[in-house]
């Protein structure tokens, strides 16, 4: 082979000669050959594949522009440098002297290429990246391999004159070219088409080196770096990364593997049943029938228990084991380009301890060459490029494959919930199915990126072992056994704080408990000055969890540290065993340094794959859920017709229905006719199948027998409203055109038009989540008005006016569904238990349990005298108080339902950030504009938290922690020293056998000072565990002092989710997230100051090199902390829509299915995943962006370092260039996780600041002054009042107007008034929870202003009008700071008409009273209340009259007690009803915050004012007829 070639070139192929010598060079027949035919040969074989876009028929090719026109200029001046190389060729071949063949082969090859080279410049054209990967590699690998001829032609030109110049020239121009193509080829080349498409997402053009080292990102990350960054900044996702794409692919494989899965599962099913019927054939029929029997008779208590839904679910057997497949058949290329980079990175990472070991190898050999030390420099360097491209492309495609499952499965698992039948749809509740989607969809994201670890950790253990083996010999097996010991150590570890973890989840939700109690009933807390008690509590359960805590950081600590120790207990195990099995084996720098390089590469692998275990255990758990719900029923609605019919509208024939496959019918044989155009009323008692009527139209049932026939569209007002976060008007629209005077028509008609004024901003408000600024009657006219806008044929009306009050029923019922209204050629289903609108329709339908017992008009039904004739006997004359009771019941439901949504921002796992949820509530377009300056204001205030006197605790522990630190860090640089030390040994003792006492000292040395590395680190864990535990403390403490302390009016304008949130996830941030990123970057920081001192010791020159790499490192961090924070918000704010429009689609789906809208939601969701993905999305290649340029900056520092070794070789020996090196090959990762770190910490310590944010709140006055009343006071309970006036808050009206009266010692003052009078302020001004705006109050001579808060609040006595109580025992509740004793708790029972009802508890006074005091009925909350005032027996009792809230048995009993117990009090009732108060001594009439009357009741009511007026409308005429 070697002659062949000798012969072809005309000179020497081979020689080893050549290389034996300081100035090596390599023979020019291998310059000729080899190194020109391997960059060709690679061009050739894959080039073919860069022509296909030409071929494709009907491809446009895009238009030429300035790069494409440079690029071809340069190619062709190419072909022209090769066309004359080979016409020098002709004329220098003489006969005498023939040229060798090569100089003819050559730059014939060259002409083929570079025209190739023009064809793939052409056809890049037909594409929208118009540069190709395969050249840019071409050109990579050309111009390498043409730098050794290069530097051969320069040295030769050197030494003596040239003998070819005009080849030599040929060659340089060549060369010449060649780079600046590579460099043209850098620039992304975009043509005028897809300009547009650059704007959007610049990826899909950019260059192949853009793309390798993702500068086209680089304009994202200065954006973001200038401004804050909006959704609109980020770039759109490729069509093919959109979730149409990725899920059209997913559901066409999910389909067929599905159907699958369902053929197996009814051959289980099929063998399931033999087997069952096998042991007996005689008896099966009977044996399976009555094992159904047991089934069935076994099903329904089971449902409704929550706890057993695993045992009733588990027996269902569902079509498995599909999901997995599917995903694997949609995503397998990306899955297998990920495997190709992975193995090309794993190889390279043993590449890198094999190229030290052969630098170590030449430093210590006096007799190397230099060429060699720059050799082994530069190639540890390309490795280390190549293997930080390679890996980065890996976790990009990694992180890209994960967003890209969960994408799918979200739209799979909603598509899901839009076609699910009505039986799988209540087996799990709209919170499970969000879980679905929140929490299973990501863990299939985490298990993406993790995947491969799979296989590559056994790989990378196996490579190192085998690796070590060659180094060590079997004393490897000692290391690795250390290895495996610590795994169960590690686990012990891990399961013990996982008990803690739990054990601390407990405290925290009881805690979170108690602070929703306390935010809920904070006026009661303020009134009866309770405070210290409630805060004791809480600080009691946070001292528990603190407690935990500790230990939960102190067992970190120990895992940390075993952590630490492990790496360095393997290497310390393998080098013992090593030098003590024999003494022959010496550790030399080689053996150590390459083993210790490749320990650290085993500890990765090694601590990922109980990771990777842990998160295959969990997609697994998700893996079953999703393919139950994936694989569940869907809805089966063949039982609709919409055949046309003349005449009729509706039509049921002998239709049969149940709600589930195999239940009990609940509609039976209903046949009916509706006429087109008609009215039809559906009438019948609770539970007789109205409802259930509608839903079999709108087919959500199952059905048995018998079909319905429909003609024309439907709309569907359901019972209970169901309205979307959208706007008003959105709301009505649902989705339809605008039409403007229909749409007014409507509203009008709907009775919107006054709800409207007196929303913030009109019909643009936008409507908070289930519609909660809406009251119950707004809800169900916005619902009516979406389905009288949608302008249907039939409309479905599930009694749609029973929410609103009388009145505007009346109203709707003229103006919408009566014979008169807007929709009165329409065909109307009216389900009403409204009997007065009746008379005026056409037709009545009467259900009896599930069947139509009569139908005709009511005068036919009527004169019948069947069932709706007493079903009017019963309900006619009720209908008059009901409506009336109806509105308050509404009135108050609407309250409760405000309360209760307050609280639903505390639940821990909700996917809701809950800034976005109280955004919502404050509904309206104004916030917009503040939330704005809001996230401005935030960076402007991260400043000033820092400074803050809770830091200052912090600060000082930090000091105490650094010094630790810096310990462990010195005593690292020992041990990596000592190691240096010992491998020296080797030199010396070369010939000689090896001291035993001085092995033993090495081994002893180098133990004790790793030892003590880890020692100090758990020192320094355990300080700042100590250290972080302490601010948390302090911070918590203000927090709760300063929001106990905050003035009514805070708690008036924040929503109490919010102050919430600052107790849950802030404190949770501040407790565990914050010490934990700060240890990490701490840990990370020290590590990298070690290894540069370590590197910076042997060659000082190091730190030239340092100073422009740490600028560059400084400004990308910079650059990019601030995109990536921005971005996170981005994700968490786009999150939301998801899951929250998810949930509002599985409440709504029949209104969805009803008006057939299924396929625009889809679309929405679409929209609202897209926008996630596309801000996911720009965050991980926000990540690789910095990886890259981080690593770059690893790759430098470990190209320094060794060429420095190389360049100062004779000074320095095997050990420091092996330590130096070894540090730089680990600085890389430390580096990245530095930046993580740092952006980490820098997101969570806002948590901090938005702590500190509410422990700066105005509080209202001190509890307790200098100046104390006197003792007894209020002895005689005068209460004056002197020009007073008071408002709710600075900005706004007065609400009290200049109010003067006196109230005598003992006397009864009733005070009445119109609702907004100022009744209840008046209240609060006594017990200043609102402080004067001018004027005072003073009682018993002492200006209630003077003095502290709980001095003025523990002296009067107010029964309040909600009873608020808390979960405690009934004790606490009537005296929480034990100051009373048993005997007059009890007597305070017994005058509060309760002994009698707790002497019969169990527990008695220690009766567990539950959240809000649910388990007591109102009346004996209302009670419980009054033992209070009782308990108390201040001089002055105020009587803040319950309205809705009491019957009249327990009224009754309040006034009786108060009148006899309180005879010696003054005592004020604020009255809503007339009749309390015609036996006070004085009535005080307010009118608009003035006193317009005050006198005895005889007197005014024989004046004609204001209160003889409410006693007439109030029905009372004298004194006398009230006594009760």
């Amino acid at each position: 082979m070697s002659a062949a070639l000798d012969e072809f070139c005309g000179s020497i192929f081979w020689n080893d000669s050549y290389l034996a010598r300081p100035d090596a060079d390599l023979p020019i027949c291998f310059q000729q050959t080899v190194l020109v035919w391997v960059p060709l040969g690679f061009l050739w074989i894959f080039a073919p594949w860069q022509l296909l876009p030409m071929c494709k028929s009907g491809a446009k090719k895009s238009s030429v522009t300035k790069l494409y026109i440079i690029k071809q200029m340069l190619t062709t001046l190419l072909v022209l440098t090769a066309v004359a190389e080979l016409v020098l060729a002709f004329v220098d071949d003489t006969d005498q002297d023939p040229l060798p063949a090569v100089w003819y082969t050559n730059p014939s090859l060259y002409i083929a290429t570079w025209l190739l080279v023009l064809l793939i410049h052409d056809a890049r054209r037909f594409c929208m990246r118009r540069d190709s990967a395969i050249l840019g590699c071409f050109w990579i690998l050309s111009l390498l391999c043409g730098i050794l001829p290069f530097q051969s032609l320069v040295r030769r030109a050197l030494q003596a004159p040239i003998s070819d110049v005009p080849r030599f020239v040929l060659f340089f121009i060549s060369y010449g070219l060649q780079l600046l193509l590579f460099i043209v080829s850098g620039f992304s080349d975009v043509a005028p088409e897809t300009k547009e498409i650059w704007k959007k997402n610049p990826a899909v053009t950019a260059s192949f080196l853009s793309s390798i080292s993702f500068q086209w990102y680089s304009s994202m990350v200065v954006k973001g770096y200038r401004k804050p960054l909006e959704i609109e900044d980020t770039w759109e996702l490729k069509s093919k990364d959109k979730i149409q794409a990725i899920h059209s692919v997913f559901e066409k494989n999910m389909k067929a593997a599905v159907r699958k899965a369902q053929a197996e599962l009814e051959k289980r099913k099929r063998k399931k049943r033999r087997r069952e019927g096998d042991p007996d054939l005689g008896n099966n029929l009977s044996k399976t029938q009555s094992q159904d029997i047991l089934v069935l008779e076994e099903k329904p208590p089971k449902r409704k228990k929550r706890g057993d839904k695993g045992d009733s679910s588990s027996q269902k057997d569902y079509a498995r084991g599909w999901l997995m497949k599917t995903l694997g058949k949609t995503f397998w290329q990306k899955l297998l380009l990920a495997v190709a980079f992975k193995l090309v990175n794993d190889v390279l990472t043993f590449v890198s301890p094999q190229l030290l070991k052969l630098l170590i190898a030449f430093v210590s050999d006096k007799e190397s060459f230099a060429w060699q030390g720059y050799l082994y420099a530069i190639l540890l360097f390309l490795t280390a490029v190549i293997q930080s491209l390679s890996l980065q492309q890996y976790f990009t495609l990694c992180f890209h494959l994960g967003i890209n499952v969960r994408a799918s499965l979200i739209a799979a698992i909603y598509k899901k919930a839009l076609t699910i039948s009505g039986a799988t749809r209540k087996e799990a509740t709209v919170g499970e199915t969000v879980n679905l989607m929140s929490a299973d969809a990501q863990r299939f994201m985490d298990l993406a990126n993790f995947i491969h670890q799979l296989w590559s950790s056994p790989l990378q253990i196996t490579l190192a072992i085998f690796f070590l083996w060659e180094e060590l010999g079997p004393s490897v097996l000692a290391g690795i056994a250390v290895m495996v010991l610590l795994i169960p150590i590690n686990a012990f570890l891990v399961s013990k704080s996982r008990n803690i973890q739990v054990r601390n989840m407990k405290n925290k939700d009881e805690r979170m408990k108690i602070m929703t109690e306390i935010l809920n009933g904070i006026k009661i807390l303020k009134l009866f000055a309770w405070e210290p008690s409630f805060e004791k509590r809480v600080n009691e359960i946070r001292a528990h969890e603190l407690k935990d805590l500790k230990n939960f950081s102190y067992l970190q600590a120990v895992s940390v540290f075993v952590f630490t120790c492990s790496p360095f207990l393997v290497s310390l195990a393998s080098f013992a065993v090593y030098v003590l099995v024999d003494e022959n084996n010496v550790l030399d720098a080689q053996k150590a340094f390459t083993s210790t390089s490749l320990f650290n590469v085993l500890r990765f692998p090694m601590s990922m794959l109980p990771l990777v275990f842990s998160s295959m255990v969990q997609a697994n758990v998700s893996k079953a859920r999703l393919e139950r719900y994936l694989s569940g029923e869907d809805l089966d609605t063949s039982a609709i017709y919409h055949n046309p019919i003349a005449g009729s509208a509706v039509r049921f024939s002998e239709a049969t229905f149940s709600w589930q496959q195999d239940g009990n019918a609940v509609i039976r044989d209903v046949t009916l006719d509706i006429a087109p155009g008609s009215l039809v009323a559906v009438v019948g008692a609770v539970g007789s199948g109205k409802s259930s009527l509608v839903s079999a139209m709108l087919g959500e049932m199952e059905n048995i027998k018998g079909h319905i026939n429909i003609q024309g569209s439907l709309a569907y007002v359901p019972q209970q409203a169901w309205i979307q976060n959208a706007t008003l008007k959105d709301n009505i629209l649902f989705g339809s055109e605008l039409d403007e005077d229909r749409y007014q028509q409507v509203i009008e008609a709907c009775a919107l038009l006054p709800d409207m004024a007196l929303l913030p901003a009109g019909d643009q408000t936008e409507i908070g989540e289930k519609g909660i600024n809406l009251s119950g009657g707004q809800k169900q006219r916005v619902s009516l008005a979406r389905a009288v806008y949608s302008n249907a044929d039939i409309y479905v009306l599930d009694d749609p006016l029973s929410a609103v009050d009388a009145h505007v029923g009346k109203f709707l019922f003229e103006h919408v569904l009566g014979p008169k209204g807007l929709l009165r050629n329409k065909t109307r289903i009216l389900v009403t238990h409204g009997i007065s609108f009746l008379p005026q329709v056409d037709n009545i339908v009467v259900m009896v349990e599930g069947a139509v017992s009569e139908h005709g008009s009511y005068s036919t039904l009527l004169a019948n005298k069947g069932a709706f004739a007493q079903f009017l006997s019963l309900y006619g004359n009720k209908e008059e108080d009901a409506s009336e009771k109806d509105t308050t019941a509404v009135a108050l439901a609407g309250c409760e339902e405000k309360g209760d949504e307050d609280l639903e921002p505390c639940v821990e796992e909700g996917p809701d950030d809950v800034v976005t949820m109280t955004l919502k509530r404050e509904a309206s377009i104004y916030r917009r504009s503040l939330s704005h300056s809001f996230s401005k204001h935030r960076t402007s205030s991260r400043k000033k938290a820092q400074e803050e006197p809770p830091q200052m605790v912090k600060g000082q522990k930090l000091i105490e922690k650094e010094n630790v630190e810096t310990g462990k860090c010195t005593a690292y640089v020992g041990t990596n020293l000592w190691l240096r030390d010992w491998t020296e040994d080797a030199k010396h003792y070369e010939n000689q056998t090896y001291p035993a006492a001085q092995r033993d000292m090495r081994i002893g040395v180098f133990g004790a000072l790793g030892v003590s590395q880890a020692i100090f680190l758990l020192f320094s864990t355990a300080l700042s565990a100590h250290g972080a535990m302490q601010a948390s403390q302090l911070l918590h403490q203000r927090l709760l002092r300063n929001i106990l302390h905050a003035p009514m009016s805070f708690f008036d304008t924040t929503p109490t989710g919010r102050i919430v949130n600052r107790f849950a996830k802030d404190i949770f941030t501040i407790d565990e997230t914050i010490p934990m990123s700060f240890r990490t970057w701490l840990n990370c920081f020290m590590g990298i100051v070690s290894t540069l001192i370590m590197i910076a010791l042997p060659t000082p020159f190091f730190i030239l090199v340092m100073i422009p790499l740490s600028i560059f490192y400084y400004f990308v961090l910079r650059f990019y902390i601030s995109t990536s924070r921005q971005l996170q918000r981005l994700d968490s704010v786009t999150r939301s829509p998801i899951y929250s429009h998810f949930g509002e689609t599985v409440s709504g789906l029949p209104v969805i299915r009803a008006y057939g809208h299924q396929e625009r939601f889809l679309q929405r969701n679409e929209a609202t995943i897209n926008i996630n993905q596309k801000v996911v999305y720009s965050w991980i290649i926000s990540n690789r962006w910095l990886a890259v340029r981080l690593e770059f900056v690893g790759s430098l520092v470990i190209f320094s370092s060794a060429l420095l070794a190389v360049i100062s070789k004779g000074t320095l020996d095997g050990g420091i260039v092996g330590l130096s090196v070894s540090s730089a090959l680990n600085v890389t990762q430390t580096l990245n996780w530095l930046v993580r770190a740092s952006s980490e910490l820098e997101t969570n310590i806002v948590a901090v600041e938005r702590v500190h944010e509410y422990i700066k709140v105005k509080t209202e006055a001190p509890w307790v002054t200098e100046k104390r009343p006197p003792h007894g006071w209020p002895s005689k309970g005068m209460i004056q009042f002197v020009d007073y006036e008071v408002r709710y808050r600075p900005e706004l009206e007065l609400v009290l107007q200049g109010i003067n009266c006196n109230i005598e010692s003992t006397e009864k003052v009733g005070v009445v008034g119109r609702t907004g009078a100022g009744k209840s302020s008046l209240t609060s001004c006594l017990f200043r929870l609102l402080e004067a705006a001018g004027g005072r109050i003073v009682i018993d001579g002492v200006d209630i202003a003077t003095i502290g808060l709980h001095d003025l609040r523990q002296n009067l006595t107010i029964i309040p009008q909600d009873p608020v109580l808390f979960t405690g025992t009934l004790r606490m509740n009537l005296d929480p700071f034990d100051q009373y004793t048993d005997e007059e708790v009890w007597k305070a029972l017994e005058l509060a008409h309760l002994k009698k009802y707790v002497q019969e508890l169990p527990e008695g006074l220690l009766h567990f009273v539950s959240e809000g005091g649910e388990n007591l009925s109102v009346g004996q909350r209302q009670l419980v209340c009054l033992a209070r005032a009782l308990l108390r027996k201040a001089k002055i009792l105020i009587l803040d009259e319950a309205t809705a809230a009491v019957d009249l048995e327990t009224d009754h009993l309040i006034q009786t007690t108060i009148r006899s117990e309180f005879s010696d009090c003054t005592v004020l009732t604020i009255a809503h009803r007339l009749n309390t108060i015609m036996d006070s001594n004085r009535v005080m009439v307010l009118q608009a915050g003035r006193i317009v009357e005050f006198d005895s009741p005889e007197e005014l009511l024989k004046k004609q004012g204001t209160f003889s007026a409410m006693a007439k409308d109030a029905g009372i005429s004298n004194t006398e007829s009230t006594t009760l």
